[in-house]
């Protein structure tokens, strides 16, 4: 398998595919994009690897198969490898977890937008009601998931999977922008972003010299990744 993702630094989408493709022990390489750096608009509709999904990443090249949006690698590589890799074996719990991944995969339009994921942003914002109300959603959702299916592990579903996939460019922001946290929140933020597939993304983007200067500067921020 080879994922094309964008800089580890900003885009959020890329990370969920890449920790998506570490989930599923799968051997796999990785080509990074530069996003909106000199020549973009023409190398994202001329690049071989960004046709298929008219120049968004990641996209993961499987073989004959092409997949493209972050939730649908995902669910590309729970058919191959096994949906219990990726989702609870209880009913119950993967019905939580599915929706709380749709939701993310759809929503939090405020809290994307005003805190774009910027690995190297490490200072506090201000945070308007709708990025707060945002906020009070996400934790309510951890919470849930938390109390009452996480007593086998430190993450949402107890053990590693599809959930805390997608919410982890959530604690990046949380993390990056000094969002206050309750203790069981910061709990979790704190075993996620302790994990080791965590810590090599986080290291691989301290290599990396792009920037993009909307990105750096938080108010500017007009598209999300």
């Amino acid at each position: 398998m080879h994922l094309v993702i964008g800089n580890r630094t900003y885009s959020s989408w890329s990370l969920r595919a890449w920790l998506a493709c570490r989930q599923s022990g799968l051997p796999f390489t990785t080509t990074v994009m530069p996003l909106y750096g000199p020549g973009w608009e023409e190398t994202k509709r001329a690049h071989p690897l960004l046709q298929p999904s008219a120049g968004k990443v990641p996209v993961l090249w499987d073989g004959d198969a092409v997949v493209w949006d972050s939730l649908a690698i995902l669910e590309h590589l729970a058919d191959t490898v096994g949906r219990d890799r990726f989702w609870p074996r209880d009913g119950s719990a993967r019905a939580l977890a599915r929706s709380m991944v749709a939701e993310m995969h759809s929503g939090f339009t405020a809290l994307r937008s005003h805190l774009p994921m910027n690995l190297r942003h490490h200072a506090e914002v201000s945070l308007p009601d709708a990025v707060q109300a945002d906020i009070v959603r996400v934790l309510s959702l951890w919470a849930e998931a938390r109390s009452r299916f996480g007593a086998g592990g430190p993450f949402l579903f107890g053990s590693f999977g599809a959930a805390d996939i997608a919410f982890a460019p959530v604690v990046a922001r949380f993390l990056s922008y000094q969002v206050p946290l309750p203790g069981f929140a910061r709990a979790y933020a704190e075993a996620l972003w302790e994990h080791d597939w965590l810590r090599a993304w986080v290291a691989g983007a301290a290599q990396e010299s792009w920037t993009i200067a909307s990105f750096d500067t938080p108010e500017l921020a007009t598209v999300h990744v």
